[in-house]
């Protein structure tokens, strides 16, 4: 019976240390494997991180250009014929001088007239004609102009200052509109001249068809370029000056109506002057 257990305690000695060593060369067959993946991923990452180097290397970052509106301008102006395109910029440039000219003008011509009345009947009132006069005169802007000429009928009576009034008020109406139909001829130039170098492209165009002997985009589409960007650019420019235009003929109605304001204001005041002598 002894002999029985010894035996089993024996086999199962030799059963545990077969175990613990199996165990052991587990642990250190994973702990070589888990070496070696590790070993793996670090060269796979060197690697990875060398290739991008030089893929940044000998691919380098190609810079953003980002063309101005006056380079896209320019660049149009040149494609569009520099002839027929430079005919297009002088009729704007003369109409914008224009423009600006009447636009001074009439800024400078515009006065508070409600105040410079108020001056002048101040003075009547005070029976300073002279007064008055001086008022005037040292006043810029017609509606000054047309109230001195009216007080220098002052004394001759009402129908008389009417007529002078009415005289002079179509002269300075006449300086108003001074320089107003060259803008207008300018604004029916610039798209003419887009016109014009619409039909001259597509003469281009035809011809270029005639010499090749063949029709293809390719070859019509050089004159067919040239006659749509001096189209486009006529009408823009005949647009600007339009608005321009639009703005001086506002402040000329807006001074006109202020003259025929003051003329009525000066011919009641002129009533009540002569009443009172």
């Amino acid at each position: 019976m002894k002999k029985l257990f010894a035996v089993i305690a024996m086999f199962g000695m030799l059963a545990f240390g077969a175990t613990q060593s199996m165990m052991a060369q587990t642990d250190s067959a994973a702990a070589v494997t888990d070496s070696a993946a590790a070993v793996v991923d670090s060269a796979a990452v060197d690697s990875s991180e060398v290739a991008a180097e030089e893929t940044a290397v000998e691919t380098p970052a190609a810079p953003i250009e980002e063309e101005s509106i006056h380079k896209e301008l320019k660049t149009k102006f040149i494609e569009g014929d520099a002839g027929f395109m430079s005919l297009v910029a002088i009729a704007l440039v003369f109409g914008l001088a224009f423009c600006i000219e009447r636009i001074i003008y009439l800024s400078l011509a515009e006065i508070d007239s409600k105040k410079l009345l108020a001056q002048i009947e101040e003075k009547l009132n005070a029976g300073d004609l002279e007064g008055a006069k001086a008022i005037c005169r040292d006043t810029r802007g017609p509606i000054a102009s047309i109230c001195y000429q009216g007080l220098m009928r002052f004394n001759d009576g009402v129908e008389d200052v009417e007529r002078s009034i009415t005289a002079y008020g179509s002269v300075q109406a006449s300086y108003l509109e001074q320089g107003c139909s060259w803008i207008t001829l300018f604004i029916a130039m610039a798209p003419s001249l887009g016109f014009l170098g619409t039909v001259i492209g597509m003469v281009m165009a035809f011809d270029d068809i005639q010499a090749a002997g063949d029709i293809s985009p390719t070859i019509v589409a050089g004159g067919m370029k040239v006659a749509l960007i001096t189209t486009i650019f006529g009408i823009i420019v005949a647009l600007i000056l339009q608005t321009f235009y639009n703005y001086i003929l506002s402040k000329i109605e807006s001074i006109t109506a202020n003259m025929e304001e003051a003329t009525i204001s000066l011919l009641d005041m002129c009533m009540k002057y002569n009443l009172k002598k």
